[in-house]
């Protein structure tokens, strides 16, 4: 996934408590869970993320 895209996923994640994952994104979810910026929970029906303080870090304080 490219930066740009990664960052405004994040955005949407970081405007919300809960993000309930959207249909067709588990990938790119995933990608980001796997990068440390996200967490998925999965002990519900409908699976949700949180942004972690690395995925804060890199999207409110990347310079690249």
């Amino acid at each position: 996934m490219e930066k740009e895209a990664m960052k405004s996923l994040l955005e949407i994640i970081d405007q919300q408590v809960s993000s309930s994952i959207l249909g067709g994104m588990e990938e790119q979810y995933e990608e980001l869970e796997r990068l440390g910026y996200i967490r998925i929970n999965r002990s519900s029906v409908q699976h949700s993320s949180s942004i972690t303080p690395e995925g804060m870090e890199f999207l409110y304080h990347d310079k690249e």
